[in-house]
């Protein structure tokens, strides 16, 4: 069985009749909690806790308080291995269903916490241990998107286990993406930056980041293709690279190569923008560190240099101009070709302001963004139950929340934010959790029950409600 064929298998509309419709009267007791039990949770944060109840007090709608009781823990009730490795902590973060370790996804799965580690020591002793398993991640191996528990272990996913490919011991699966690493380097600097704790920053960390750099610069492959290179045998093409595994051709323009999409899937163009914009600004906040912290001003030196070059090559091939006015493209070859579409993980498109690319009125991405929430963007899908943009991953008209809830991070427009609370409330399917993807006109086909990363960004999304726009929730 493949990732695909497992992702299918856990699409339960047979369990589930129709989109919640939630009846006004109806109180906090018709929602009976979708938590484990308190001795069952894997993680415990006062902190959280007391935002929960904070934030609920704020939320009129019983129904959507109840999903927000439900998501915004999701990660800390269910995900969370919390150990120590060498008398230091350590965290080891699956992605919900999957028993394995997303760098990417694990970066975004306790996000929304960050903010209340400084006067939570729980909370920072998982952080700290999380970045110190990240960093130990990317030593094994820079180019793997997902890792096991066991950094020993030497059986890889199912789907995994028959590539072609340099498999090491503890990787899960080894898509080379570059937010894989960009993921990493955003989650520490933002920990950082909140609590000014700097004791994740060992000299293990420093040989990951500068492994980091080292990755970066051979997959800008202006001295030949490098080391990496994938294919796997399975029936769906965007599993697998062209040319002998080393993906379709592109001009070494002085962008970062990514052999695949956040979501997995494989880039038609080896240049995605959206994945090289966000590098460009991961590299901005280590060479921060390593000036600050480490106190090595030749790396960040190196990492401002790079950060720079990619930026100008961004600026000469990333940009199209469509209708009178330029846009960003989601992939382009250097060669002049370029894919016009957006995909609903991140980093995309949509999400560019919330990863600090640009800022949400910039001009050039106010047109972008009105173009991939349109038909002109072929994997946006409009229909009666919701609007929203999928990919190629599950398949057409299919919408996945995680647009939705981008589309209300990244606007100013409040009627906008409401509209998009009213599809995310209404399209849960009665389970109270966000999925992966769900069917434009029927939620109640769905895939990923347990999709934690998505449940924590819905809950990211209502506390920054609470705290900005408390009216809407009202």
């Amino acid at each position: 069985m493949d990732r695909r064929e497992l992702l299918k298998g856990l699409a339960v509309s047979s369990m589930w009749a129709g989109a919640s419709k939630f009846v006004r009267g109806a109180s906090a007791t018709d929602f009976p909690s979708q938590r484990p039990r308190q001795n069952e949770r894997k993680f415990v944060s006062r902190s959280v806790e007391e935002m929960i109840q904070r934030v609920k007090g704020k939320i009129r709608d019983p129904h959507l308080a109840w999903m927000f009781e439900n998501c915004y823990p999701n990660t800390l009730d269910t995900t969370v291995q919390a150990g120590v490795v060498d008398g230091n902590p350590d965290t080891f973060i699956i992605t919900g269903d999957i028993d394995a370790m997303w760098l990417r996804d694990s970066s975004c799965q306790v996000w929304p916490y960050v903010p209340l580690a400084k006067n939570d020591d729980d909370l920072r002793r998982m952080f700290q241990g999380l970045i110190a398993r990240q960093s130990r991640c990317i030593l094994i191996d820079p180019y793997a998107n997902a890792f096991l528990f066991d950094p020993h272990a030497k059986k890889p996913l199912s789907w995994a286990v028959d590539d072609v490919t340099d498999m090491r011991p503890g990787v899960a699966e080894r898509k080379w993406e570059i937010d894989s690493l960009c993921f990493c380097i955003r989650l520490a600097h933002r920990y950082w930056r909140a609590t000014g704790d700097p004791s994740p920053f060992t000299a293990e960390w420093a040989r990951a980041m500068h492994l980091v750099l080292e990755t970066f610069r051979e997959q800008q492959r202006k001295d030949g293709r490098g080391s990496y290179h994938f294919q796997r045998k399975t029936e769906g093409p965007t599993d697998t690279l062209m040319l002998s595994g080393y993906g379709n051709p592109a001009r070494p323009v002085g962008m970062i190569y990514s052999m695949f999409r956040p979501s997995d899937d494989a880039c038609l163009y080896p240049l995605s923008v959206p994945e090289n914009m966000f590098a460009v600004v991961s590299l901005r906040q280590l060479a921060e560190i390593a000036d600050v912290v480490l106190r090595d001003a030749a790396f960040a030196n190196r990492c401002r240099a790079l950060a720079s070059e990619v930026e100008r090559a961004l600026s000469e091939y990333g940009r199209v101009r469509v209708d009178g006015g330029e846009v960003w493209a989601y992939e382009v070859d250097g060669f002049g070709n370029q894919v016009l579409m957006d995909d609903a993980n991140l980093p995309n498109l949509l999400g560019l302001p919330y990863l600090g690319c640009c800022s949400a009125d910039d001009p050039i991405y106010r047109r972008t963004r009105a173009r991939i929430l349109s038909p002109a963007n072929p994997y946006f899908f409009k229909g009666t139950a919701a609007e929203g943009v999928g990919g190629p991953h599950i398949g057409l008209d299919m919408i996945w929340p995680m647009s939705i809830i981008m589309r209300a991070l990244t606007s100013s427009d409040a009627d906008e934010m409401r509209q998009c609370l009213r599809w995310l409330n209404t399209t849960d399917a009665n389970t109270g959790f966000m999925h992966e993807a769900y069917h434009k006109n029927d939620p109640s086909q769905f895939t990923r029950k347990w999709f934690s990363w998505a449940n924590s960004l819905f809950g990211e999304l209502i506390v920054k409600l609470s705290e900005e726009h408390a009216e809407i929730l009202a």
